[in-house]
């Protein structure tokens, strides 16, 4: 039990707005929920060009296909920033100090970002080649 003889709303204040985890809430149900169909293609994809010899230029030549590569260009993006997400979540609940909290959040958003350009930047330079 603690000593403090604030009221409830007196601690709760500075501690942000409870309409935010709502969003983040139903944003990262429906970035899963777009993951869904998604994967499966990519599993599928992958299992059906993994059968025979599959060469860089089949692979690159799969790519090509506007179809195929718009399709890995949302894989992409929804898993990435459905990971970006969930590893938010991890460190907002278990950084303690403010200061840690705020620098992996900053870098977890930075990597996600570098990553998902990366990918996409790979799958436009062989669709486009």
């Amino acid at each position: 039990m603690s000593n403090d003889l604030r009221s409830p709303l007196s601690r709760a204040r500075g501690l942000g707005s409870a309409k935010d985890g709502v969003h983040h809430f139903w944003v990262q149900r429906v970035s899963a929920l777009a993951l869904v169909p998604l994967s499966l293609w990519f599993v599928f994809s992958i299992a059906k060009l993994a059968t025979g010899n599959t060469s860089y230029a089949a692979l690159a030549y799969w790519i090509s296909a506007p179809s195929v590569a718009v399709t890995l260009v949302l894989f992409l993006a929804a898993t990435l920033y459905h990971s970006m997400l969930g590893v938010q979540v991890v460190i907002e609940d278990y950084v303690a100090a403010p200061a840690s909290k705020l620098t992996v959040l900053m870098l977890n958003k930075f990597v996600h970002a570098i990553a998902a350009a990366a990918g996409i930047f790979a799958v436009l330079k062989i669709a486009l080649a």
